[in-house]
């Protein structure tokens, strides 16, 4: 399941409470939420999906995605939305995935391939691909 909620955490953890233990599993997508929104939607079984809003310096998803760690999350793009910085404000693209991994390299003080491979695998476990 992909969900991209906006300014709705509130209803939509109403729904997925229901859901809790039962296998459920997903992606939040273009996650935005604080740290406790993020660790309730691992609780319950979402990954969160990273795009360029990591890179925005007041957005404060650093501070969110290292409570939760590389093995709950996944690379995304919102092309051709929420381009990374340095391409902020401009035509999003996939090949600036690549600025994404470097910024959670940064953010938890990991090689950009070990970065790279672990969320690459939880999407495979994700997707089942």
């Amino acid at each position: 399941m992909v969900i991209h909620s906006r300014d709705s955490f509130p209803e939509l953890f109403s729904v997925l409470d229901e859901f809790e233990g039962s296998g459920l599993k997903g992606v939040l997508h273009a996650f935005t939420g604080d740290t406790l929104t993020a660790e309730r939607a691992v609780r319950l079984g979402f990954m969160l999906g990273i795009g360029g809003i990591v890179t925005f310096k007041n957005a404060g998803l650093d501070r969110v995605v290292k409570s939760v760690g590389p093995e709950n999350l996944i690379l995304e793009t919102d092309s051709p939305y929420l381009a990374p910085v340095p391409h902020r404000g401009k035509r999003n693209e996939s090949a600036y995935v690549s600025i994404i991994n470097r910024k959670l390299s940064e953010i938890f003080g990991m090689e950009e391939a070990e970065v790279a491979a672990v969320t690459y695998d939880n999407s495979v476990k994700l997707f089942n691909i």
